[in-house]
């Protein structure tokens, strides 16, 4: 995708795609020290939020933190479960664009009038009803969204979740790593994609995702309903080639997310050769299957990854004829609060 095609340059969601490098390349990994050391002081870390704002952000917050060996707990659901929680050990940040998702509202006031005082918000608007039920609110610098898709603001708030890890001395790499990473990022977003697999995917009348639980292929899965209007379904773990296959067609495409080496010769015996099926690997190395290269960056290989992923979408979308900025069901805020 660019902005001098006119097929691509007539589409909010591609122009804020396209401001995601500059994000990348600017974002201050200083921002949030003072809460980051009162999240090392409590030891817990709860993240919550619906949709874009959670699954991502989350979920890679929970890998970088596991695979760093930082001494802490993470774990994530979202807000409507949590209201079931015990959150009282826990810090608690809660992410909305809107400031006013409904659940997240909800859960917010409830911890409040249990005398919970480590609730953190994260926001791109200003004032906000999150602000008014958070003992901290962070906004968000990435600007407002048209498009009904989240882009921009879902690399933001990721980026803001791994910047808690300063308080470990984690965040060193990305510091310097990022203008690197801001370059690799337009690199990726606007490179050109092989025409007949493009067409395959916009035949497909299923996409699936695989790939590990770090929130990218959960993300994309997401984003193919409202980007490109087709059904799609996230595979965790080995579901890809764990009964599934039973029900697949040959028709249907899957997108295995930075792939296990290991895990690759399973796809091919099990999808490829038993069903019939397409399965395309997007790696930073090549593999046995039809393979959409990625660059690497250190610290920032699941962005990567996650804008290689918008890539193929907006490709899809656009070679399907639809609006990339519109849906006709789907809302910009899937439940929101009203006061009174």
């Amino acid at each position: 995708m660019n902005l001098t095609d006119p097929k691509y340059n007539g589409f909010s969601l591609v122009r804020e795609m396209l401001e995601t490098p500059k994000i990348v390349g600017d974002f201050d990994f200083e921002a949030s020290h003072e809460t980051a050391r009162v999240i090392r002081d409590a030891g817990k870390l709860f993240l919550t939020g619906e949709g874009s704002s959670r699954i991502f952000p989350a979920k890679h917050l929970v890998c970088k933190a596991m695979s760093g060996g930082v001494p802490l707990t993470v774990a994530t659901e979202g807000a409507r479960q949590a209201h079931e929680y015990d959150l009282s050990r826990f810090a608690v940040f809660g992410a909305s664009n809107s400031g006013k998702t409904k659940e997240l509202i909800s859960l917010f006031t409830k911890l409040g009038g249990e005398g919970h005082k480590r609730r953190f918000g994260l926001t791109a608007n200003s004032p906000s009803t999150l602000e008014s039920v958070s003992d901290r609110s962070y906004t968000l610098r990435c600007g407002p969204e048209n498009a009904v898709a989240a882009t921009k603001s879902v690399v933001e708030q990721a980026l803001f979740y791994c910047s808690l890890l300063g308080a470990w001395g984690k965040t060193a790499t990305m510091a310097a790593n990022r203008k690197e990473a801001a370059t690799k990022a337009r690199d990726v977003l606007e490179m050109e994609l092989d025409p007949a697999l493009v067409k395959k995917l916009a035949n497909a009348p299923v996409l699936y995702f695989a790939g590990r639980n770090d929130g990218v292929a959960e993300e994309l899965t997401l984003k193919t309903n409202e980007i490109t209007h087709k059904k799609s379904d996230y595979l965790e773990g080995t579901y890809a080639v764990h009964g599934i296959e039973e029900i697949m067609k040959p028709e249907e495409v899957v997108l295995v997310m930075d792939p296990f080496p290991a895990e690759i010769e399973k796809f091919k015996t099990t999808l490829v050769d038993g069903v019939g099926m397409t399965v395309i690997a997007v790696s930073s190395r090549e593999t046995p299957l039809p393979t959409i290269r990625v660059p690497r960056v250190e610290g920032y290989d699941s962005v990567l990854q996650l804008l290689a992923g918008w890539n193929i979408l907006v490709h899809v979308g656009v070679a399907l004829g639809i609006n990339l900025d519109k849906a006709e069901r789907a809302r910009k805020i899937g439940n929101e609060f009203i006061a009174g």
